[in-house]
C-alpha cells in the first residue's frame, strides 16, 4: 500500500521504536512507515488503517507492537475474532494487562457477555492503571445491558470515579454510560442531569453528550444551508408570482385591444350603412 511522502516512521512512539529495533534498518523503517498509517487512520477510514495493519504484521508478526496496532484495526473493523487472537499473541509477548479491558469487549462483540463479565472479575484487573480499571467498568456495564440487566449497568456504573469532580480523560465517557443507561432505564431528569455533566467534562469533543442533551430539551438544529434555500423560496415564488401578474396584465391588455378594434370595425360599418342609405333617398 502506498506511503504518503510526509511520513517517515520517526513518528510513531519512542517504546515502540526501540522494539523495532531488533529487526534490520530498511525494514524497521518500512514497519514504522506502516503503524503511523494505522494510527492516522483509525478512526476517520478503519478499513485503510486496516489495510496498512496487514502489511506491516506481514513483515513483522513477532513484534508485540505490530500485533497490537493490527489487534485495533480489527477491534475498529468489527473483527472481534480475528483482534482478540492479535490482543492475545501481544500479551503473550509482553506480559503486561493493559489489553484486558479491550480483550474482555471483543467477547461482548463475540456474543459472549458473559465471558466478559468473568474477566471483569479476574485478577487481573486489579493490576490494571486507573483508565485501565475504569474501562473495565464500562465492559462491565456494557455485558449487563446485553444480558438485559440494565439496573445492574447502572449500579456497575456507579463508583468513586463517576462521583469525582475531577475531571480525566475516561470521565466524559463515564458520565455518557452512565446518562445512556439511566435514559433507557427511563429515568429521564436523571439521565439529563448526566448528559450535562458529560459535556462538561468532554472537552475535546469524544461523545455526543451535547446532541443527546439538546435532543432531551427538545432543541432542534436546522442546517444553514437549508435555511438559506429555506429564505430563497419566497422570493423566487413572489418573483414567478410577479411576473405570471405580469403576463395576465398583457393578456388582458391585447384582449382589450382586440375588443376595441372589433367595436371600431362594428361602428365604420354602421356609418357606412347608414351614408348609404341617405345615398339612396337623395
Amino acid at each position: 500500500m502506498p506511503i504518503p511522502e510526509d511520513v517517515t516512521g520517526d513518528e510513531i512512539d519512542k517504546d515502540v521504536r526501540q522494539e523495532l529495533q531488533s529487526l534490520p534498518k530498511t525494514l524497521a523503517e518500512d514497519v514504522a512507515k506502516n503503524l503511523v498509517m494505522v494510527a492516522r487512520l483509525i478512526d476517520e477510514d478503519p478499513e485503510g488503517a486496516y489495510g496498512y495493519s496487514r502489511v506491516a504484521l506481514r513483515l513483522a508478526s513477532r513484534v508485540a507492537a505490530v500485533r497490537e496496532a493490527a489487534g485495533f484495526a480489527a477491534y475498529a473493523n468489527q473483527k472481534y475474532s480475528e483482534a482478540l487472537a492479535e490482543f492475545r499473541a501481544a500479551r503473550r509477548m509482553t506480559g503486561t494487562v493493559d489489553l484486558w479491558p479491550v480483550m474482555a469487549d471483543c467477547e461482548r462483540g463475540l456474543g459472549r457477555p458473559e465471558k466478559a463479565l468473568d474477566m471483569a472479575g479476574a485478577p487481573e484487573v486489579h493490576k490494571l492503571d486507573k483508565a485501565g480499571q475504569v474501562e473495565m467498568r464500562l465492559v462491565a456495564a456494557g455485558a449487563r445491558r446485553d444480558m438485559g440487566q440494565l439496573d445492574a449497568a447502572i449500579v456497575t456504573l456507579q463508583s468513586p470515579e463517576l462521583a469525582s469532580n475531577s475531571v480525566q480523560p475516561w470521565t466524559a465517557r463515564l458520565r455518557y454510560a452512565y446518562a445512556d443507561a439511566l435514559l433507557a432505564a427511563e429515568r429521564v431528569d436523571e439521565a439529563r442531569e448526566w448528559f450535562a455533566k458529560a459535556v462538561e467534562a468532554d472537552r475535546d469533543g469524544s461523545t455526543d453528550a451535547s446532541d443527546r442533551l439538546a435532543e432531551l430539551d427538545g432543541v432542534a438544529f436546522v442546517d444553514a444551508l437549508d435555511e438559506e434555500e429555506s429564505d430563497e423560496t419566497p422570493r423566487e415564488t413572489e418573483a414567478a408570482a410577479e411576473t405570471g401578474s405580469k403576463a395576465d396584465a398583457e393578456s388582458v391588455t391585447d384582449d382589450e385591444a382586440e375588443s376595441v378594434t372589433e367595436d371600431d370595425d362594428k361602428a365604420e360599418s354602421v356609418t357606412e350603412d347608414e351614408d348609404d342609405d341617405e345615398a339612396e333617398q337623395d
